[in-house]
This record gives C-alpha cells, sequence and structure tokens, in this order.
C-alpha cells in the first residue's frame, strides 16, 4: 500500500488546496461527501481553507480523503 502526507492546507485558497492535496496524492473534499462538488460550493469568490482532517503531516493511504472547512475571504 502506497502512502501519501497529509500537505499544510490551512490559508490557502480551496484551489490551491485542490492542487497541493492532488500533488501529495491526496483528495481534497467538503465536509459533506452527499452534497455538490467543492467547485460548486466555492464558485464564485474567493474561499479559504480554515480547518482540515487529517491534519498537515499525516500519513495516510494513497487517495485517501482529507476534509476541510472553509469560509469566503471578505477582502
Amino acid at each position: 500500500m502506497t502512502h501519501a502526507e497529509v500537505p499544510h492546507l490551512v490559508g490557502l485558497t480551496v484551489p490551491r488546496a485542490r492542487e497541493a492535496g492532488h500533488a501529495a496524492g491526496v483528495v481534497v473534499t467538503s465536509r459533506d461527501p452527499d452534497g455538490p462538488p467543492l467547485g460548486a460550493l466555492t464558485w464564485p469568490g474567493t474561499w479559504i481553507v480554515t480547518a482540515q482532517d487529517p491534519a498537515a503531516g499525516r500519513r495516510v493511504r494513497r487517495g485517501a480523503p482529507v476534509v476541510i472547512d472553509f469560509e469566503e475571504s471578505q477582502t
């Protein structure tokens, strides 16, 4: 089984977090697995990751989900 290290996503925009997750070998997702896709939840606007689970640095199986919380940037 191949493992991946969870990247630090908090503070990134959602698109950057998704890119970082993909590069690390994990899948960045919203908290509701049956809800709309992450891209639909964060468009339009600039959305910033405020929390993630599992935490950065954890070793997980490659392709594992990393759940993020996010809020719209007010700047």
